[in-house]
């Protein structure tokens, strides 16, 4: 009984170090340290940093007030005596006890062992780096404060292998293909120095896009001393990296001595007109660029008055894409002036500019005294009105070349389509306009359309987002059903109506040439569906695809579609557009069930989209 006892006070002393209060508790302790050396086999070191867990049950020690001790010998023997006449300890089971606490500890202890042996393995200390008490002791475990960088040691390394693989691949496909699109993949700086070697000499890649990769300033570094030596690479993408003025003027410098590139693309890459002034400099000393697209950067006036300088002394550039900055009136008018005196350029691209009135005018009159042959004009979103489209109306009149011209989304208004209108009686070059989103009513369209009448160089005419009602479309329709060379109509969002469509499908019934036909968000309803069905079902040997999104048609009018789809063995669609309406599976089967018997009977395939 004693000889347990002992053994279980001694468990609690050796794990806690604290001493017992109490004279008893004093004389007992003196009595089984001399026992101690009996009990070493059970004890094992801890490392510091390691806290046991301890279990503490109360029957394995009782402390019994008794005399004060007061010295060595037969007095702590006759304390020790008397606690254990008035109260006895109960028996402690040893053997199970040490079974149990040996091999923990042994655990625990070779476990700390190893661990310490892995951090100092994985995790080498960088040099130099002081070390800070409150570090975390959590091995294994990267912590960053970004999203998604927690992550284990073992995905960190998976995750570069597998950025090793997949960079090793990109370079198989630039070594092998004409055309490589390397879009998306967010390599950033690391990934371009990694891929840019392979370019230097290579003799495959024509077309290369590097576009939203995370690519910075310092990343372009990577193509000095590369660009320079490739003679084949003709398509450089770089959209969509933030490599801004500083990236602009690095890449500048190096193509200078690049005689391959034909066409560079920077759209949304956070260029000013620091940067537009070094691609300037570029300009003025690269005779092989023939396409330079700066779309949605932030270049103002004096970005626009470098590349008009530029723009005097460069006879290789072909077409500028200058959409969505903020060149403004003056900006704009400096490019006129710029243009003047150049001979090469052929497209210019300026929407979104907000170049109003004044802007327009000063553009056209370079345009007039160009030299070269403009042939396509993309004016749209400008803030254009009436006033503004009396200047690209004289523009019209004078032009020998221009084929494409874009007023989209500005205000010319039924007075600006008049004068339009004129203009284009007297141009015998433009195929391609775009008036949609000008607030052009019945009355506007309806001088359009007596353009058409004697016109047969236009094959495309954009009228969407115009309010011209069931009136207009009869305006315009009377017109195209036996006149024009019309091949391209788009009239969504102009609110023609149920009615309005009864007069665009008499015209399909005779006209032989318009082969796309887009009638969005008009309401047609399935009133409007079964009107075009019936003229899909009797005769039309031109129409390919035919857009009616967003029109509220049911099943009733897809059945009747579906019906035209069958009974007209020479029908010409090959598309058609029914998303965004309110068809059930009934509907959708119906028209699937078409588009099979079509394939079966004619061997004619029908894109179909709900």
């Amino acid at each position: 009984m004693e000889s347990s006892a002992l053994v279980s006070f001694s468990f609690y002393s050796s794990f806690q170090g604290g001493t017992l209060a109490g004279a008893g508790a004093a004389a007992s302790w003196r009595s089984f340290s001399r026992s101690r050396r009996r009990l070493r086999s059970l004890s094992f070191p801890f490392p510091s940093t390691v806290q046991p867990v301890v279990i503490w049950r109360r029957r394995f020690l009782s402390v019994v007030p008794v005399a004060a001790y007061g010295g060595r010998g037969s007095a702590g023997k006759r304390a020790y005596r008397q606690s254990q006449v008035q109260q006895g300890l109960p028996h402690i089971p040893v053997k199970e006890i040490a079974s149990f606490v040996v091999p923990a500890g042994t655990f625990l202890a070779i476990t700390f062992v190893l661990w310490k042996v892995v951090e100092k393995v994985l995790i080498t200390k960088p040099k130099g780096q002081p070390s800070t008490e409150n570090k975390s002791t959590t091995t294994g475990v990267k912590w960053s404060f970004s999203p998604g960088t927690n992550l284990p040691m073992g995905n960190i390394f998976k995750n570069a292998r597998d950025s090793n693989k997949k960079l090793n691949e990109f370079i198989k496909e630039l070594k092998t293909f004409r055309s490589v699109d390397l879009s998306g993949h967010n390599f950033g700086d690391d990934g371009l120095f990694f891929l840019a070697e392979s370019l230097a000499f290579n003799q495959s890649a024509e077309d290369v896009d590097f576009s939203g990769n995370g690519i910075t300033a310092a990343g372009l570094k990577a193509f000095d001393g590369v660009l320079q030596a490739n003679t084949v690479l003709k398509t450089l993408n770089l959209s969509g990296n933030a490599i801004g003025d500083e990236g602009a003027k690095y890449l500048s410098d190096i193509l200078m001595g690049n005689s391959g590139i034909q066409k560079l693309q920077l759209n949304s890459t956070g260029i000013s007109d620091e940067g537009a002034k070094d691609i300037a400099e570029l300009l003025k000393n690269n005779s092989t660029l023939r396409v330079l697209e700066l779309n949605n950067n932030m270049i103002e006036f004096s970005g626009f008055a470098g590349l008009a300088g530029a723009l005097h002394e460069n006879n290789s550039i072909r077409s500028i894409h200058l959409n969505g900055n903020y060149g403004g009136a003056l900006g704009v008018a400096s490019l006129g002036k710029g243009i003047e005196g150049n001979k090469s350029l052929r497209e210019l691209h300026l929407h979104g500019n907000n170049m109003g009135n004044e802007g327009v005018r000063a553009l056209v009159s370079g345009l007039s005294s160009h030299r070269g042959k403009i042939t396509l004009l993309d004016l749209g979103n400008n803030d254009i009105d009436p006033k503004g489209a009396f200047h690209v109306a004289n523009y019209i009149k004078k032009t020998k070349s221009l084929l494409w011209l874009n007023l989209y989304m500005n205000d010319i208004g039924d007075e600006g389509a008049e004068t339009i209108a004129d203009a284009l009686k007297q141009n015998r070059t433009i195929t391609t306009i775009d008036l949609g989103g000008n607030n052009i009513h019945a009355s506007g369209v309806s001088e359009i359309a007596q353009v058409l009448k004697d016109n047969s160089i236009i094959t495309t005419l954009e009228l969407g987002y115009n309010p011209i009602g069931p009136d207009g479309a009869r305006a315009l329709c009377d017109i195209i059903k036996f006149h024009g060379k019309l091949e391209t109509l788009k009239l969504g969002w102009c609110q023609i109506g149920a009615k309005g469509v009864e007069y665009v499908a008499d015209a399909l019934k005779y006209n032989t040439t318009l082969s796309t036909l887009d009638l969005r968000a008009n309401g047609l309803g399935d009133d409007g569906a079964i009107c075009l069905a019936r003229s899909l079902k009797i005769v039309n040997e031109a129409l390919t695809s035919l857009d009616l999104g967003f029109n509220e048609i049911r099943d009733t009018g897809a059945f009747a579609l579906a019906q035209a789809l069958k009974a007209n063995e020479d029908l010409a669609v090959t598309s058609l557009n029914l998303a965004s309406n309110f068809l059930t599976k009934y509907g959708q089967v119906a028209l699937t069930e078409a588009r099979d018997h079509v394939y079966e009977m004619s061997e004619k395939e029908i894109s179909i989209y709900f």
